[in-house]
């Protein structure tokens, strides 16, 4: 197919020897491209635009041949959001509640205290209407024991694959958005939860957090000298292990219960010898619980930091325990079976993921719980693989040790929970009470409504994309038009037609009709030529028009056009003719004065003028070619058209007469002229015996005058005032002068502006005044200090000597004075001088100009901001880095509206690209204030326009498995303080 500018060629190639009035029906087809024959498919493999018969490439691949049923909708599966058979529920993620989701699926999974919570009364009886529940009515748990119920009754039986928890969350008082110490929650929730409890009646439900989890164990005290033993009990929910310079988990319980010996300062106080004696000091274990909780404390403070750090070590462990060997009395049953693991996957102890492996203790297998996905292990085998290799650092590679059969390592294990090898194993599923039940089948019904409305959405929409179909392999055979009688429709309707991905709105041609409403000949490229039996179709089904029949075809518009087309071919005649007639030299009066831009530019203004003739093709009806046409951008390029000068309007003075310089016109022959005003007939004409404009000499006159005037001024107040003209010999307020106790104050702007016009009186006019009101305030005091006047607001002010200002006076108006007078005190060091102004300084408006000024540093809308990066306490500054272009007042609610252009939110994620930090990773600070608050702005925080913020990264440690590889950052740490784990 040939290039489009061929075929606009070829289409209008008759019109070279075809006069406008010879036009006829044959041409006229010819300009719209009637013979171009349409293309095939396979041989065209994209639309040709200047082809109105190509109907390939305009979206038709997708409709044609066998198509998948789930293109025709953007609906997923609502049978993926289901349970699937044998597996539990997940858990959403609601931002940063990792570390939640994971405790409550291994308490869930903890029978025994399922049951006793289901125990509890409920306040569900409030909502309940006889044996059933408000349907109008949400239930809303009351207490933390409600809360965990309908959790545990949701995650039991509930048919969707995860539930959310916010209600539970929400009660607790927990930030969402911000990830707590794993560990800490764990034992304040347990506290919470046995004070709760503890409160109810049923022992079975009273006790039941002290059965399951509540060890004792007894600091027993030796002393060396008498033998004397004293034990202090205390009960324990779990054991809290060192892990630093250890590799398996009995090395850390073996520390946990070592020998520790008093000695030196730390002797220990004998009641029995009644002194300080040396003394040894151990743990006992005395009884353990059902089940066991090992805290590894990977997560341990920092003393230099002052901030928690996480240890990356690894730590072997074996799926069963003997704890025989670590308890006072023999002989019981201590032999544990792993039953958990809760994992941390990340470097550093604020960021991260908290998954755990729970054993599923009714089938004995094991199941891997990640928020909202559930994945069941293999052959009833733990399996922490992924995990490791997940958190391994790039840099650095730390080889895992190996492991026997039953056993395990792990770098990310944070807590162990084993259960009593000798417990019954549970037979029977707990139920869950009849109150719950109707709760979570309420809740299922509703994911059921849910499923159904969703497959009907999905069912409509196949059923519209098969209609769709057959309606396109019916009609795209037909589309063609051949020797039928044809029309044409919009390309850009054709191709909506056939995107399945947006309803198909009535046809609109109007985009491409010319001013007599008819096909216009320059829209033919965003046209297609279709079957009338198509077309007639497609109006019934979708209306819209007008309806471009052959009879739409622009005989007035092609004839126009043939017109322009052969003026544009003689017009390169006459160029030629111009040219060679300005070569020759103009005698007497018979010439005309012709602009010299006007002739440089003739032939380009005679083309536009046709072009204008023949209509704005590129600015009408919106859309060519694909491209978008913006109406703003029209109205300013009409408006620059109309402000451009008509052929030889650069001559013209501002009266309308013409221009007394002779630099800006030539004389031209009156047969160039000639030729010239066939293209411009309404071009001012110029004979050369016309006379310039009489009013422009007189103002030439004038002017000539006052720019010697205007020297003469220059010159004088030049001579008159020569220091402070060269800006020699200036008195300063910090250095007072000791020749004079008295010195003027004018503004700066009036000595700068005053310089200017003596430079270049020519062009700058005259300085009459001096303003000093600029320096007072409305009261008429002054609102500078003499303190601010030697150092900020030095700029501001120029100093006078008293012979200058007696000059100024004379030669300019001065509307108010103001001087400083220095007086010194009697019997008072001559050094220590007092400073007068006058008039005096007015406090209240001083105060009111600082606060403003200040105001005005915080409140910017383009500003710079320079970060640097510290490490190892260094600040260093990336070649990279960006210079930061930010606003100081927008809010985050700001942010989400729209921004006209040139304006744009801060981009913080710049830091990230400049040092490879990522947001959650980077602690910015500036004067030594953390910058935290995400709500507040700029302005609020103190940044103001050159500040520059520091920016200390958490960054993934060297080496992984050192003891003293941390994770440092630069937050206060807030913990649980003010959420509901802290209210009891």
């Amino acid at each position: 197919m040939a290039p489009r500018l061929q075929l606009e060629k070829a289409a209008w190639r008759w019109a070279e020897t075809v006069r406008p009035e010879e036009v006829s029906q044959e041409h006229i087809e010819t300009a719209y491209r009637i013979w171009l024959e349409p293309c095939i498919r396979g041989v065209c493999r994209r639309n040709c635009k200047g082809n109105p018969n190509c109907l390939v490439g305009i979206g038709e691949h997708i409709w044609l041949g066998e198509i998948d049923e789930n293109s025709f909708h953007n609906i997923d599966d609502p049978n993926c959001e289901r349970r699937k058979k044998n597996s539990f529920v997940g858990l959403t993620n609601l931002g940063a509640t990792c570390y939640v989701n994971t405790f409550l699926q291994v308490w869930f999974l903890n029978l025994e205290l399922r049951q006793a919570l289901y125990l509890c009364p409920s306040t569900c009886g409030d909502y309940a209407v006889g044996d059933g529940i408000q349907e109008e009515k949400d239930y809303e748990p009351q207490t933390i024991c409600e809360h965990l119920q309908y959790l545990f009754a949701l995650l039991q039986n509930s048919n969707r694959r995860y539930i959310d928890p916010s209600g539970f969350v929400k009660a607790l008082g927990l930030d969402t958005g911000q990830q707590q110490d794993a560990q800490e929650f764990s034992k304040l929730f347990m506290s919470l939860l046995e004070d709760t409890l503890s409160k109810q009646k049923n022992p079975d439900v009273q006790n039941i957090v002290q059965q399951q989890f509540c060890g004792e164990y007894a600091y027993v005290t030796v002393c060396n000298q008498c033998g004397r033993e004293s034990k202090l009990l205390s009960k324990f929910y779990e054991l809290e292990l060192n892990i630093q310079g250890h590799k398996q988990l009995t090395d850390c319980i073996s520390e946990f219960l070592k020998e520790e010996r008093l000695e030196g300062d730390n002797r220990y106080f004998c009641e029995n010898c009644q002194s300080k004696q040396n003394a040894t000091r151990k743990i006992r274990l005395l009884s353990l619980p059902c089940t066991l909780n090992l805290q590894l404390m990977r997560f341990v403070f920092d003393r230099q930091t002052g901030h928690k750090k996480k240890l990356n070590t690894y730590i072997g462990f074996s799926e069963i325990l003997d704890m025989e060997p670590y308890v006072e009395h023999k002989g019981g049953c201590y032999v544990y079976e792993l039953s958990a693991v809760l994992i941390h996957r990340g470097v550093s102890a604020y960021s991260g993921h908290y998954i755990a492996h729970v054993k599923d203790p009714q089938s004995g297998e094991w199941y891997k719980f990640n928020d909202e996905d559930i994945e069941k292990m293999e052959g009833k085998k733990l399996q922490l693989g992924i995990e490791e290799d997940l958190a391994e650092p790039s840099k650095s590679q730390t080889r895992k040790p190996k492991c026997g059969k039953g056993t395990h390592c792990s770098r990310n294990a944070y807590m162990l929970v084993y259960r009593l090898q000798t417990q019954e194993k549970p037979n029977t599923i707990v139920q869950v009470p009849a109150f719950l039940q109707e709760l979570v089948d309420r809740d299922n019904s509703k994911f059921e409504e849910w499923c159904i409305e969703m497959a009907e959405m999905r069912k409509q929409s196949v059923d519209k994309g098969k209609a769709k179909h057959e309606e396109v392999k019916e009609l795209y055979q037909r589309l063609p038009a051949g020797a039928e009688p044809y029309e044409f429709v919009s390309l850009e309707w054709l191709q909506k037609w056939l995107d399945e991905s947006t309803p198909t709105k009535p046809i609109d041609n109007h985009a491409c009709l010319c001013s007599h409403d008819k096909l216009h000949p320059d829209k033919i490229s965003i046209m297609k030529r279709i079957s009338e039996y198509a077309a007639d179709i497609f109006y019934s089904r979708y209306g819209g028009g007008p309806r471009l029949t052959v009879k739409a075809l622009c005989k007035e518009c092609v004839v126009e056009r043939c017109r322009v087309l052969r003026l544009k071919n003689q017009l390169n005649e006459d160029y030629k003719t111009v040219n060679n007639l300005l070569k020759a030299t103009v005698k007497g009066n018979d010439g005309f004065w012709v602009g010299k831009s006007s002739l440089r530019g003739w032939r380009q203004l005679a083309l536009e003028q046709l072009d204008e003739q023949d209509g704005d093709t590129d600015q009408s009806n919106g859309k060519i070619n694909g491209n978008t046409w913006n109406k703003d951008d029209s109205k300013e390029e009409r408006k620059e058209e109309e402000e451009e000068l008509n052929f030889n309007e650069d001559i013209l003075c501002p009266h309308g007469e013409l221009c007394i310089s002779e630099n800006e016109r030539r004389l031209v022959s009156k047969e160039a002229w000639s030729k010239l005003q066939q293209y411009f007939p309404k071009a001012p004409e110029f004979p050369s015996y016309k006379e310039c404009c009489s009013q422009c000499k007189i103002l030439e006159r004038e002017g000539e005058e006052n720019e010697a005037l205007h020297k003469m001024i220059a010159n004088e107040q030049k001579t008159s005032l020569p220091n402070l003209f060269q800006d020699k010999n200036r008195p300063c307020l910090s250095n007072w002068p000791e020749d004079t106790d008295v010195l003027y104050i004018v503004s700066q702007f009036f000595v700068e502006e005053w310089r200017k016009f003596v430079r270049k009186p020519t062009r700058c006019s005259p300085v009459s005044s001096v303003g000093n009101s600029a320096l007072l305030c409305p009261h008429g005091g002054l609102m500078f200090t003499f303190a601010s006047m030697t150092k900020e607001d030095s700029k501001l002010i120029a100093l006078i000597w008293p012979s200058e200002w007696q000059m100024i006076q004379k030669l300019f108006v001065v509307d108010h004075v103001i001087k400083i007078t220095r007086t010194e005190m009697e019997d008072v060091n001559p050094s220590e001088a007092q400073y007068i102004s006058e008039p005096k300084l007015c406090p209240e408006c001083r105060e009111g100009l600082l606060c403003q000024q200040q105001r005005d540093l915080r409140e910017y809308t383009q500003a710079t901001i320079y970060v640097h990066k510290v490490v190892d306490n260094k600040k260093v500054m990336k070649d990279s880095a960006p210079e930061l272009n930010v606003s100081s007042s927008e809010t985050e609610e700001d942010k989400e509206e729209a921004k006209p252009d040139g304006e744009k939110d801060p981009d913080f994620n710049q830091i990230m690209h400049a040092f490879s930090v990522a947001p959650f990773d980077q602690n910015l600070s500036i004067d030594g204030k953390i910058l935290s608050d995400d709500c507040a702005t700029l302005g609020t925080l103190g940044v103001i326009p050159e500040s520059v913020i520091l920016l200390k990264a958490d960054e993934p440690i060297a080496d992984y498995a050192a003891m003293d590889d941390v994770m440092q950052v630069c937050m206060p740490e807030e913990g649980f303080k003010g959420t509901g784990l802290l209210g009891h």
